[in-house]
């Protein structure tokens, strides 16, 4: 009887063994994940983003600012990009160069990389980023010339060390809340507080706070990548700054030593941080937004199997309305409005260089798919209405709506806010140096794209 047992035992054991070695084999084949930073911080004073009242240089820092990347890599080898950027905005022609270099050092392609800015009001000037807005002088142009170069060679790098640092993670995410976003289209700012005390705020506001965690070997959190659908405007001062955003990554990076914490914003080119004006307006949004990320993180959290993440990008012709004639266009650089006359002197420049003015634009849409969460990425700056449509159709509970990736090329107004016009839905086009508003589709051509990726990556 008992060599029987022993027998029975050894054959257990026996079956056991393939199944250990089995398991051993699924985890080695797990997650890799690599992070990186390094501070762009002008060293000398420049033109600040954001606001054309600025009529000077920077004066200091609050903090540094800086460019993060992560890195992850699925059992296959395929390599994933993010990186964040604590400046206002990022051109075309920049953004496109780094994704280029990106693809030629490191093979990664345009829907495996996204260029993610926190859109602060508190950053340098970035390349031709809303170039029309500034009164800049030779020295100036020079100087936001040269941190453009400093700014390309520092994302190109960032990828770079980021990728040597590759190791076993785990990934995993959820959704937490924030309440500070107000809309600015639908309420007087400055009564703000009186609003809310009456129940009376109006208005779309998405206050979801989306986070991707990214785990070490030991358990422990290696980037924290957080959104939120809120303009970075709390500031107007001329020291270098993350806004509400820095302070939140500041704030996180506190909390949890060794952790890299990187923002992602969200759709809120309509949304505003109010009431606002001062430093600690911004260190009490930031510590409300960091404290949502560790809520969330404190709690049950979806792991992102490994092998399901997939990627897709597209560029869509995205139609202008009606453009101004030459005349109009030669009348407008007589202004003594700066913006709307740098405006015209550049369309005229393209007139007399291409012959005509583009009637299109090539609009950036992106999306990843990371076991069951959607995550889609939208260029410029991005009405709510466009998270709220999106999640509301592919599923709110799981879908992550980021903008401000890839290419800030203008406001991005929903049908609704392009019909009531305003400065979201058509003055902003001057800062950009776009000739007209965008066509009547520009909702529908979006959200059409962002449906056909998102249906590429897989069932919802």
């Amino acid at each position: 009887m008992a060599r029987r047992a022993f027998r029975l035992i050894l054959a257990g054991c026996a079956a056991v063994i393939p199944l250990l070695t089995a398991a051993s084999a699924l985890g080695a084949e797990g997650w890799k994940a690599g992070t990186a930073r390094v501070a762009i911080t002008p060293k000398q004073p420049m033109w600040m983003a954001g606001y054309g009242a600025r009529n000077h240089p920077s004066e200091g820092v609050e903090h540094d600012l800086w460019a993060k990347a992560l890195i992850l890599e699925s059992p296959a080898g395929v390599r994933y990009s993010l990186v964040t950027l604590d400046v206002c905005g990022i051109g075309r022609d920049l953004s496109v160069k780094v994704r280029d270099e990106l693809k030629k050092r490191h093979g990664l392609t345009r829907d495996r990389v996204v260029i993610a800015c926190s859109h602060t009001h508190c950053g340098p000037v970035l390349g031709s980023n809303l170039i029309t807005m500034y009164p800049l002088d030779q020295a100036q142009r020079e100087r936001v010339e040269r941190y453009a170069e400093f700014a390309y060679e520092s994302m190109v790098g960032v990828v770079g060390q980021a990728i040597q640092q590759l190791a076993p993670a785990d990934v995993s995410w959820q959704t937490g809340r924030a309440d500070f976003a107000v809309n600015r289209r639908e309420n007087n700012q400055a009564k703000v507080e009186e609003l809310r005390a009456k129940l009376q705020l109006k208005g779309p506001v998405d206050h979801d706070v989306p986070v991707l965690c990214v785990k070490g070997p030991a358990g422990k959190p290696l980037a924290i990548v957080f959104g939120y659908a809120c303009h970075c405007t709390v500031l107007p001062y001329y020291k270098f700054c993350g806004d509400y955003a820095g302070f939140a990554q500041i704030a996180l990076e506190k909390t949890f030593p060794g952790a890299q914490a990187m923002f992602v914003a969200g759709c809120g080119a309509d949304q505003n941080p109010l009431p606002r004006g001062t430093v600690e307006h911004a260190r009490r949004y930031g510590s409300e937004l960091a404290q949502s990320v560790e809520r969330v993180l404190a709690g049950p959290l979806n792991p992102v199997d490994p092998a399901s993440i997939s990627s897709a990008y597209e560029e869509i012709s995205l139609p202008l309305g009606v453009l101004p004639s030459r005349e109009q266009i030669e009348k407008e650089a007589q202004s003594k409005d700066l913006p709307l006359a740098n405006r015209a002197k550049k369309l005229l420049k393209r007139i007399d260089e291409e012959g005509s003015l583009a009637r299109t634009y090539p609009y950036p849409v992106q999306a990843w798919k990371l076991g069951g969460l959607t995550w889609v990425f939208l260029g410029g700056e991005v009405v709510v209405d466009y998270s709220l449509r999106l999640k509301r159709n592919l599923g709110s509970s799981h879908t992550w709506v980021s903008s401000y990736c890839n290419d800030v090329c203008a406001y991005i107004p929903s049908l609704r806010v392009l019909k009531e016009g305003g400065y979201e839905g058509a003055t902003s086009m001057v800062y950009y140096g776009l000739p007209a508003p965008w066509g009547p589709t520009v909702e529908e051509d979006i959200v059409d794209a962002a449906g056909r990726l998102t249906g590429s990556l897989g069932p919802r």
